[in-house]
């Protein structure tokens, strides 16, 4: 859960970034992580590593923020912070927004290609499949704005030739949606290797979404 003091929620944002890396499905400096916090939200700053974050150098950001505010000439947040604030603008029932550019989720993002319902797991984005977003330019808004359209309905989608975006309502949910999603993109690229995977149906995909109904996996 996010914890209810400022300093202790900028250093989960940066535990959550580290163990990323720890579940392997994040690289270096890509990714990032924001919380809401205090009608904005704490992001993780552009080009700066995971292991040297402090909480002062988390960058806290309105959530009406624009291109030209004086914010930025202090400190410069992740390159992706539209669409960490477009999300927590437009989702309220959102706390956290996680960011990654794991392998194999990747991969098939690269093709353009979402993760169909090939094992029920699926629904926990909160639908019958993980839709795979328009490629755009990184950090434009133009790339928001086709996010924002892939989560419709959902918790979790993917971005063409870039990664992952997954969310939830705490730093906790929304890691291990991102991890999830990981999960799910191998499986189904080794269930590939073998034919085009048998995919359950929307009937059964509707009863597995209410079925967690409750359990917040799709939150």
């Amino acid at each position: 859960m996010n914890p209810p003091d400022e300093t202790a929620l900028r250093r989960q944002v940066i535990d959550t970034a580290l163990a990323m890396g720890r579940l392997g499905i994040n690289q270096g400096t890509s990714g990032n992580v924001s919380a809401r916090w205090s009608d904005g939200l704490l992001i993780t700053p552009s080009g700066v590593p995971y292991d040297a974050l402090t909480p002062e150098r988390i960058v806290w950001l309105p959530l009406d923020v624009r291109d030209d505010d004086p914010l930025f000439a202090a400190r410069r947040p992740s390159s992706e912070w539209r669409i960490h604030r477009d999300v927590l603008r437009s989702r309220p029932e959102i706390g956290a927004v996680v960011h990654t550019h794991s392998n194999a989720a990747t991969a098939l993002s690269i093709h353009g290609r979402g993760i169909p319902a090939h094992h029920y797991m699926v629904a926990a984005a909160g639908g019958n499949s993980i839709r795979c977003a328009p490629y755009a330019t990184f950090g434009s808004q133009a790339l928001s704005d086709h996010a924002i359209d892939a989560l419709r309905g959902r918790s979790a989608c993917l971005l063409a030739h870039h990664g992952v975006l997954a969310l939830g309502a705490n730093l906790d949910r929304a890691l291990w949606l991102a991890n999830e999603v990981e999960v799910l993109a191998r499986q189904y690229l080794l269930a590939a290797q073998l034919g085009e995977p048998p995919l359950l149906s929307d009937a059964q995909m509707d009863e597995v979404i209410e079925r967690f109904k409750g359990y917040g996996l799709h939150r």
